[in-house]
């Protein structure tokens, strides 16, 4: 009898396997240069941000991280489980009924002055604590007995409050009656849970250890289960600071430092985010190839034509073509029928300055990290794209200052310093006693930004000059010599001054394109001066939402090089 051989073997079950969730071995890192960039813009520092606040910031995948989904599936369901015997132990109705009668109780105790009767008996009644709050600021004598008697009212209802609450948010089962320091002790330690399951959840999911609430979490847990925890949480921050300074970001001294290749990372993010917008709203990146006898060449080949220069050949494929042509053997002769051209491209040089205005206004509603963001992206486009072009930043404020990329970050709105209505101050910058440290800082000097950009521009040889200022209204500020004028309300012998430096930079053949920011004190006074500057110097005038401010002019200046080409 011959045996039956088992065709196959032992058959394996893999438990929760969903191969979607396997990550790709060439998906990108985390980013943790956005977070990092982001903190910097709205503080102007890394100071602040220290591998706790830069975790929390951080999305991993936590199949990367051993131990770390069982650990947290033990952790819920203990949670779970003092939540549930909670519920089941304890009921509510009786505890509602003795804070209500608490309550009361103490308010008929309260002898209330007689012109006030009629109004305390009402607040009582209502049950509000706004009332009796408002009731004792009226009796404006917090030593009498009856207004230390609504403190204690006061407290009462709150505790009625609470306990209301706890029974609205809670459905309990069980029959053991609480007192009122017993329910509001159960209130706390149930929010308590809550929070940490909605942590423990998102951790789950995002591998976020840092926002475990790690002393809280240790009131219901073990001391094993917590160093367990303790040991992922090293392993995630270890994780952290490797990925860190892959990307360029290096921790010393509790701080985070920001490297150039952190910059590059983050600006080619912004400008991937701006094309993919503009791809997406059917507007964007159609930049058609302009060739001819330019300084770069393209990968891209055509045959060679009579007048082309020789220094743009192909040698690789024009050899190849004249080997496939007679095949191998010495000497390989060309000829006119091989020689394969480079395409290049014809790029005229652009010189920009960007005016920033970082005057105290800018501080409302975050407009100056949408400037600062921009200038980030503007930058990344001309070293990527036209490497060949000059860009210069300036920061404007009461004063014009120049900046280089790696200072952008860290510039911040200026603080008010004066707040009466009506401003006229004149203070002679000759003077040797005064610096600017003792100038108030946020008035808006376009004036003296444009003079410093016509200076920058004027070094520059090419024909195609423009500045890009980006502002949210009229300027306050301006130089006439060395005496220097702050004028609030805007005043027309500012606006008279800034306009001459305007034709100035007209006849220097230099451009003004006006981007101008929304603001909650912006008036038609403002949007027409942004028209006359513009049409000074024969330039435009952009009406944009802040945050879509890098998208408008990154590809303003897309479209200006293409004119520009054409």
């Amino acid at each position: 009898m011959t045996d039956k051989r088992l065709t196959g073997g032992i058959i394996h079950t893999y438990q929760k396997y969903d191969p979607k969730r396997i990550p790709d071995p060439m998906q990108p890192p985390p980013d943790l240069v956005s977070p990092a960039l982001n903190h910097m813009m709205y503080y102007g520092s890394m100071r602040e941000l220290t591998e706790e606040e830069l975790a929390r910031a951080i999305r991993l995948d936590p199949s990367q991280i051993a131990g770390l989904g069982p650990s947290l599936d033990a952790l819920l369901a203990m949670l779970e489980e003092r939540k549930r015997k909670i519920l089941e132990t304890y009921e509510t109705d009786s505890v509602r009924k003795k804070a209500r009668r608490s309550y009361h109780d103490y308010a008929k105790q309260l002898k209330a002055p007689r012109k006030f009767k009629d109004y305390f008996r009402q607040a009582v009644r209502e049950e509000q604590i706004y009332d009796l709050e408002r009731l004792w600021y009226r009796i404006n004598d917090d030593q009498s007995p009856f207004s230390k008697g609504l403190v204690q009212l006061v407290d009462r209802l709150g505790d009625k409050y609470e306990i209301d609450e706890l029974a609205a948010n809670y459905h309990f089962t069980g029959h053991t009656s609480l007192t009122i320091p017993e329910a509001l002790e159960i209130k706390a330690e149930l929010e308590k849970i809550d929070e940490l399951l909605k942590q423990l959840e998102e951790a789950r999911e995002t591998a976020q250890i840092a926002i475990i609430d790690m002393e809280a979490l240790s009131e219901f847990t073990q001391p094993g289960d917590m160093e367990t925890l303790e040991a992922i949480q090293k392993q995630v921050r270890d994780m952290l600071r490797e990925m860190a300074d892959q990307q360029g970001l290096e921790f010393s001294k509790g701080q985070f430092k920001l490297t150039p290749k952190a910059y590059r990372l983050f600006q080619s993010r912004i400008l991937e985010r701006i094309f993919s917008e503009l791809q997406a709203s059917r507007t964007g990146r159609h930049t058609g190839p302009v060739v001819g006898e330019g300084a770069v060449e393209m990968p891209s080949t055509r045959p060679y034509e009579f007048g082309d220069s020789v220094s743009n050949m192909d040698i690789t494929q024009s050899f190849t073509n004249a080997i496939l042509r007679e095949g191998p053997g010495l000497p390989i002769r060309l000829k006119t029928d091989d020689l394969v051209i480079h395409k290049t491209r014809n790029t005229p040089k652009c010189a920009t300055t960007v005016l920033m205005d970082m005057s105290g206004s800018m501080r409302y509603e975050g407009q100056y990290v949408n400037v600062k963001q921009m200038g980030l992206a503007l930058e990344a486009l001309i070293h990527g794209e036209f490497p060949g072009d000059y860009l210069q930043f300036i920061e404007m404020y009461t004063f014009a200052k120049p900046r280089s990329v790696s200072e952008i970050a860290e510039m911040m709105p200026k603080p008010v310093t004066i707040f009466d209505p009506v401003v006229r101050l004149k203070v002679d910058m000759s003077d040797e006693k005064i610096s600017e440290s003792i100038i108030p800082p946020h008035f808006t000097n376009i004036q003296h930004g444009l003079q410093l950009s016509r200076n920058f521009l004027a070094l520059q040889d090419t024909p195609n000059k423009q500045i890009i200022l980006i502002t949210d209204g009229l300027p306050t500020a301006h130089f006439e010599g060395e005496q220097l004028y702050l004028l609030y309300p805007p005043d027309p012998q500012t606006e008279t001054a800034t306009m001459r430096e305007a034709y100035l930079c007209h006849r220097e053949g230099i451009t003004i394109n006006i981007f101008l920011i929304p603001s909650w004190s912006q008036s038609s006074e403002d949007i027409q001066f942004a028209h006359r500057l513009a049409e000074a110097t024969q330039g435009r005038v952009f009406f944009t939402a802040g945050r879509d401010l890098d998208r408008y002019v990154v590809w303003d200046y897309v479209s200006h090089r293409k004119d520009i080409i054409g």
